[in-house]
């Protein structure tokens, strides 16, 4: 039995009868954080992880089929016969996965049609889509049951590098913008269920998770088993809040400085689990990145009970932890009023990077339910635009719909003014920590910020060079900010440092401005297509 697996076709960035819009391109970064930061956006992509850990854990011959055109999509379906075609989508791109059933019905009339990922969280999507099965939850058990193969057997992990083809001010950058990771999935699902979300709802709800791995030796095997793979040193841990299994994180650290590994973890984590914490473990493990929901000033949420996220993150940040703040734009207690003060408290973090989102009830979430219910959502809402970046898909009690989009955009506008380029808050608190470690103690931390500084002291300020004249006449006072920052660096280390930024940064500057200039929305950008055969004869 053969099984093809394949995520949506593309291309994405366009407006098209299938759902494809051109302000929801198939780039996190570049989509939901620093979208406002012009040739300083960050620019790369990310797989589809879920059915590469399907196609990992199924013993049955199978293709991944990453990101394909319709043309290539088809070309499979005809030179393969393929017994079962698994197709995996979100809410917003129902309308491929229907051409893609229809495909399959064409192409391919014997095969079996399964359809999974958070689309099939939509209600009554049965009705939607001309497929044999519709799979909500985690996927490798199904396949292992549908397919007769042992359904408890061990996890296994795919070596996956987080990211692939990063660019930055028009220029293509090295593996995963010269600090290359690989994710770890160590489980999926969030207990701590918040109303708006969609992966804790789709694994079960609040209260509710999937642990692929449940000690921290069981990770540090994993994690040694892709370092060795994949040549790497960093993780990006796939998992909504990592942290708040204190146990299995400490057991990683043991493990870790048990065998001298100085490993970067980049989380996601809640502000309550990560006050479960000494700052001193936090360094220790290597969390040197986290992505922190701070959604609203005002918000009730469990996680954020009685947290000062503004001081949590300047702390975080003293100690060379960059921080990835995510704020919600347009909640139930916002008003027009209080709007700005809002957004201008989520710029007061000065996060390293900051995404904001709309307040949106997606299909399949308790917010949705109870919006439906008060008889709130608006008609006649296409599913390809409720991705939380365009407007409001619910009667709002203060804000009108086209206004959404007004704070949204607004917000993302601000924060770039006020704060500036992503890249250079980064750098800032790379050099924090490394001003802090550089001689500590525990060989293992003054090896990882040493890595750090080796970024700041071998080019990265070539880049500051070029975001300070860049902003020079329309920012002054970020580019005064980021001209000191460049200073400090070079300062640090000395001529070679300074001879490299004096010599590249120019360089770098006029294709941020030739970059800006061609593209003043962004350079349009697809995923290119991989093609992945396992257990293939």
């Amino acid at each position: 039995m053969r099984i093809l697996l394949s995520s949506v076709f593309g291309p994405f960035a366009q407006d098209d009868e299938f759902g494809s819009r051109k302000m929801n391109p198939m780039e996190l970064y570049h989509n939901q954080v620093t979208r406002a930061q012009g040739p300083f956006s960050l620019r790369m992509s990310h797989r589809s992880w879920g059915i590469m850990m399907i196609q990992h854990n199924i013993a049955a011959p199978s293709t991944v089929l990453d990101f394909p055109t319709r043309e290539r999509f088809v070309r499979e379906l005809t030179r393969h016969r393929y017994d079962v075609v698994g197709l995996s989508g979100i809410i917003v791109n129902v309308g491929k996965v229907r051409e893609m059933c229809r495909l399959v019905r064409q192409h391919s009339p014997h095969s079996t049609i399964v359809v999974g990922g958070h689309v099939a969280a939509l209600p009554g999507v049965e009705r939607m889509l001309d497929a044999d099965h519709i799979v909500k939850g985690e996927g490798i058990r199904w396949f292992r049951e549908f397919l007769g193969e042992p359904v408890d057997a061990p996890i296994v992990h795919p070596a996956i590098a987080s990211s692939f083809d990063f660019r930055l001010m028009g220029l293509k950058g090295p593996r995963g913008g010269g600090d290359p990771a690989a994710t770890i999935i160590p489980s999926v699902g969030c207990p701590m269920g918040c109303n708006f979300c969609t992966t804790s709802s789709f694994f079960g709800g609040k209260g509710k998770f999937i642990n692929f791995y449940d000690t921290g030796r069981e990770l540090y095997d994993v994690m040694c088993d892709v370092e060795r793979k994949l040549k790497v040193r960093t993780f990006f841990m796939m998992d909504e809040n990592f942290l708040l299994y204190k146990r299995r994180a400490l057991d990683l650290l043991e493990h870790m400085k048990r065998e001298g590994k100085s490993w970067s973890l980049f989380v996601f984590s809640s502000a309550n689990a990560i006050r479960k914490y000494e700052m001193r473990q936090l360094v220790e493990l290597g969390v040197t990145w986290v992505w922190m929901g701070f959604e609203s000033a005002q918000a009730s949420y469990v996680k954020l009970k009685d947290a000062d996220t503004v001081a949590l993150t300047h702390e975080l940040q003293a100690h060379g932890i960059r921080v990835q703040g995510s704020t919600i734009v347009g909640m139930e207690h916002h008003t027009p009023e209080t709007m700005s003060d809002e957004i201008d408290h989520a710029i007061a973090h000065d996060a390293d990077a900051h995404q904001f989102m709309l307040y949106t009830p997606v299909p399949g979430t308790p917010l949705h339910a109870d919006m439906q219910a008060q008889g709130r959502m608006l008609d006649g809402i296409d599913l390809a635009d409720i991705h939380g970046q365009y407007k409001f898909n619910f009667a709002h009690a203060s804000i009108a719909r086209d206004d959404s989009k007004t704070w949204l955009d607004g917000a993302f506008e601000r924060d770039y003014q006020m704060n500036g380029p992503t890249l250079y808050r980064m750098m800032r608190t790379m050099l924090a920590g490394w001003r802090r470690y550089r001689d500590d103690a525990d060989a293992r931390v003054r090896a990882r910020v040493a890595e750090d500084a080796d970024k700041l002291r071998r080019g990265w300020g070539a880049a500051l060079w070029a975001m300070e004249h860049y902003l020079h006449e329309s920012n002054r006072d970020v580019s005064d900010r980021i001209r000191a920052l460049r200073r400090d660096i070079e300062r640090e280390w000395g001529g070679m440092t300074t001879t490299i930024d004096r010599l590249v940064g120019p360089v770098l500057l006029w294709a941020a401005r030739h970059d800006a200039a061609k593209f003043p929305l962004g350079r349009p950008l697809e995923p290119r297509t991989f093609v992945e055969r396992r257990n293939w004869a």
